[in-house]
């Protein structure tokens, strides 16, 4: 019985102490993307929330990460953009769970009959409730943690963040794509600041709007963990802005044939000081030399069972990721680097 009672204690101390950390989910939507951050305020922000249809699959996927992380209700819902498999689940998810604001860029940049759809579909939730558009240098009002957009309808910040500016030397080998005007150069990107921890994620960002915030100079600075950008696709992803990054560890969001790309994967795994890079999903178009350690991929063969990957943060810096799937965990020490970026 003592066993007991000291078996409780020890779990409530768990959960108290969890209770003061900045929780972030990497919710599996099959290679859409939704990423849902719990402020230690007791505030949330959904950043996407993948696709419409499938049975509500990613609606009740997005749903059970708020209540295992105590969710009641989504903060601030930010659409990076108005493609299906990031803006398609909002009529699903309000109809389950109450948006108090919706946060986008505005307009939408692709008239295609399909995404104006999706689209129109959008804003008829949107306009129920606050609606905030946002510009690059805006920060989203989110109590507990610093959100700050670096880019936002194809238009980067102008100025470094704080502590930020330095020269990149990877751009002298930069080449440009082919020019993307839809919605996809038009995402909006954002910078999480918490205490000594820094995270990115740039939506679907495209190629050659990266360059706008890596070159000739890191407008972004370092940061702790990077949301790997557009599922992990070749178009996204450059080597000037990952290595400008400098990620520690870096989570790509990718479905089992949605992103994962060799080309995207060998970038990070070669950014500098990369110590581990965590999956939502055993990439089938690679090879195994492109894939993650199998205790680092939250999902791997049929029937997929949704599994995410959660980030604890504490306010030194030191972060825990946890694969659901396996209860694998790991702990990563603060780094001297983002902790040396003024806040």
């Amino acid at each position: 019985m003592k066993r007991f009672f000291l078996s409780l204690f020890l779990a409530g101390a768990s959960l108290l102490s969890a209770a003061g950390d900045l929780q972030v989910y990497a919710i599996d939507v099959e290679g859409g993307k939704s990423t849902l951050f719990v402020s230690p305020s007791g505030q949330s922000m959904l950043v996407d929330t993948g696709y419409d249809g499938f049975r509500n699959r990613d609606a009740d996927r997005i749903v059970a990460a708020a209540k295992a992380a105590g969710v009641k209700q989504i903060d601030y819902l930010v659409i990076t953009h108005y493609h299906h498999d990031h803006v398609g689940g909002v009529p699903q998810l309000a109809a389950k769970i109450p948006i108090r604001n919706f946060v986008d860029h505005g307009k939408n940049f692709e008239e295609a009959k399909d995404n104006a759809a999706v689209y129109n579909q959008y804003v008829k939730i949107r306009n129920k409730a606050n609606h905030i558009e946002v510009k690059a240098g805006d920060r989203i009002p989110i109590e507990g943690m610093q959100v700050e957009v670096v880019t936002a309808s194809g238009v980067a910040i102008a100025a470094p963040l704080a502590g930020a500016g330095q020269a990149n030397p990877a751009c002298a080998s930069y080449k440009p794509l082919q020019p993307d005007t839809g919605e996809n150069a038009h995402s909006i990107g954002i910078v999480v600041t918490y205490g000594d921890f820094r995270l990115a994620d740039l939506g679907d960002l495209y190629w050659n709007q990266e360059h706008d915030l890596a070159c000739p100079d890191n407008k972004l600075g370092v940061v702790d963990v990077y949301l790997t950008t557009h599922h992990g696709k070749k178009t996204s992803g450059s080597p000037q802005m990952v290595w400008a990054l400098d990620p520690r560890v870096a989570i790509m969001n990718n479905g089992p044939s949605t992103g994962g790309s060799a080309q995207a994967w060998q970038t990070i795994h070669d950014s500098p000081d990369l110590v581990d890079l965590w999956q939502l999903h055993y990439a089938t178009a690679s090879d195994s030399a492109h894939n993650a350690p199998e205790k680092f991929i939250a999902n791997s063969g049929e029937p997929c069972k949704g599994n995410w990957i959660r980030l604890s943060v504490r306010e030194d810096g030191a972060f825990t990721v946890l694969n659901s799937r396996n209860h694998y965990e790991k702990t990563y020490e603060p780094s001297k680097k983002s902790s040396s970026v003024p806040r």
